[in-house]
């Protein structure tokens, strides 16, 4: 079988995207390895309509009410191999599976790359996280600690105050220089400048390289993120750099470089959340329709209403 859409991805992105088509009614297919980005955290926050609930059970209800199209079809695996054809593209799954499709959309997400401290991981989407907007509230304003990736952490330890008295663990990673402390002082924000030791405790406590422990409800830290799978970089497509890694460049439409392959959800920004994947989703899967129907020509003038 042929479909219109294959997507590599079925993430909240992924099958945003999937859902737009099937409602164009479309033959889609989705294949997934069930790896979402935000796996390890147990709620999810700042999505309107879903606030507070497990990141599972919204995934599982979007699947189920995606799977209700009857264009639509779920293959569980990962892609490995994606080829350009003469009238569109054709996937290798890693359990050896082969499908053709007209156009190809990447949902592929990323991969959060932590510093290597001790104890850090463990806690990573528990009382370790990178969004002040998704999990600064439900600390109840506690002491908050930002642990500095490079200079851009700044910008965490200036935002976090609105969320709770903010500690930025400087670690050496870069010095502010005096513009810089002066914003940290207006917001009351403490610096520290040793090296951290390890995180341990029932939340995230920080342990010093002199022993001391600065007791705290939850950390942040921009992690270095790159792009899931291999297969934009096979195809060709371009990248490019944002502030904590690069992602797949596109237009309007969540078209690539590459004619015919379309990119939506982390993937395709420098920042993410549920919310932002699933407009983002939208955005892509209308992109992909108007190619299926105008060709890439017009869906890259980005005239159309809707």
């Amino acid at each position: 079988m042929r479909y219109d859409v294959i997507i590599a991805g079925g993430s909240y992105a992924g099958m945003s995207a999937a859902l737009q088509l099937a409602r164009a009614r479309r033959k889609v297919l989705v294949i997934d390895a069930g790896q979402r980005r935000n796996r390890f955290a147990a709620s999810s926050h700042g999505f309107l309509g879903q606030d507070g609930r497990a990141p599972g059970d919204i995934a599982e209800d979007a699947r189920r009410q995606l799977m209700a199209y009857p264009t639509v079809e779920w293959v569980s695996g990962t892609v490995i191999n994606a080829s350009k054809v003469a009238d569109g593209f054709t996937l290798a799954t890693s359990d050896g599976q082969c499908f053709d499709a007209r156009r190809l959309l990447l949902a592929t997400g990323v991969i959060d790359e932590l510093p290597d401290v001790e104890g850090l991981a463990q806690r990573w989407g528990k009382s370790v996280f990178h969004c002040p907007y998704c999990h600064g509230y439900e600390l109840e304003q506690g002491p908050i600690g930002v642990l500095a990736t490079s200079e851009m952490s700044l910008h965490h330890a200036l935002m976090l105050p609105d969320w709770g008295p903010t500690t930025f663990f400087t670690r050496g990673v870069f010095e502010p220089d005096p513009e810089q402390r002066a914003s940290l002082e207006r917001r009351g924000v403490t610096m520290v400048p040793e090296h951290v030791e390890r995180i341990e405790g029932d939340r995230a406590d920080v342990v010093l390289a002199n022993g001391r422990v600065v007791s705290i409800e939850g950390l942040f830290v921009l992690p270095r993120t790159r792009v899931a799978s291999p297969l934009a970089e096979s195809l060709g497509c371009e990248f490019e750099d944002g502030p904590m890694g690069a992602f797949i460049q596109s237009d309007m439409t969540r078209e690539t470089s590459v004619p015919g392959v379309f990119v939506c959800g982390d993937a395709a920004m420098p920042f993410g959340s549920v919310a932002l994947s699933v407009g983002d989703g939208v955005r892509a899967g209308s992109g992909v329709h108007r190619s299926l129907i105008f060709g890439g020509i017009e869906s890259r003038a980005g005239s159309f209403p809707y």
